[in-house]
């Protein structure tokens, strides 16, 4: 309940800003790619991953099961800061490292504006085959739902504000105190300005970083793992550059839809160049 709140007022806040029913360059097809995804994310696919870490431990560590009820808060919220937001910030680097997982995490990038409503924005079998998603149930099945109500509230609030086109971290820039505060802000979790960084379209733009600031909730770990640029810019377009057309059916069901296979170089706005295939 708490997670649609805050989406909602998301939704409120870039439809009276920005506005989210359309969005520049926005191309035919973007918003059922949205929500399909999204609704199938949340009633399906995350579900059937969540629900699939409860039964792994059921069937194979049932002696184990609350076991993290006694167990004190700051481990209970390590285990799902490592587990779920570190596994979930490889899951995210490898799909743009890896051709078949790039197909899964392609639609995300498809989008060529930043908003809220693209944070689900994903190949149906991205979230299904999502390891983070897996290990959480898994970490509730062990007791830790108590903790992991809170966790996920915060940590989808960060993702909401990181994605949405509402760049409510540029104001604080330009207050001298904030902006102190801010360096530190910017190096723990994702901002507007690290994550939409990882969406811009052109490298020579000197704020696109689309090989690096993978973070969701922590962009601490971009820091630790050395994908972090931090400029409190801005790209001027986003998108991927040279990307092929692609069909609706071939984002969310690939590779059971397909186009045709190609192989092309993206290029790719970062310090190296991907093969990718496509």
């Amino acid at each position: 309940m708490m997670i649609t709140i805050i989406f909602l007022g998301f939704v409120l806040f870039e439809t009276t800003l920005t506005g989210i029913l359309h969005k520049p360059n926005q191309k035919r097809g973007d918003a059922t790619v949205e929500a399909i995804s999204t609704l199938s994310l949340l009633f399906v696919t995350k579900p059937l991953a969540f629900g699939g870490g409860m039964a792994i431990g059921a069937l194979l560590i049932p002696q184990y099961k609350d076991i993290l009820v006694s167990q004190p808060l700051w481990l209970v919220l390590g285990l799902f800061l490592v587990l779920d937001d570190l596994s979930q910030y490889w899951w995210h680097r490898l799909s743009h490292m890896v051709p078949w997982l790039y197909k899964l995490h392609r639609p995300h990038h498809n989008a060529e504006y930043m908003s809220i409503r693209m944070v689900y924005r994903n190949n149906l079998f991205y979230y299904l085959l999502m390891p983070g998603l897996w290990f959480s149930g898994l970490l509730v099945y062990l007791g830790g739902g108590w903790v992991y109500v809170v966790y996920v509230v915060v940590k989808m609030a960060v993702i909401f504000g990181a994605h949405s086109d509402v760049r409510w971290d540029k104001k604080l820039y330009t207050i001298p105190v904030i902006s102190q505060l801010m360096w530190l802000v910017e190096r723990v979790i994702s901002t507007p300005a690290t994550h939409s960084a990882h969406h811009g379209k052109h490298a020579e733009d000197g704020v696109t970083h689309y090989k690096g600031n993978y973070g969701n909730l922590l962009f601490f770990w971009d820091v630790l793992f050395g994908s972090a640029k931090i400029t409190r810019r801005y790209p001027d377009e986003i998108g991927v550059e040279n990307l092929p057309d692609t069909t609706v059916a071939e984002q969310l069901l690939w590779p059971l839809c397909r186009t045709g296979e190609q192989i092309v170089k993206i290029e790719t706005k970062s310090e190296a160049d991907a093969t990718t295939s496509i």
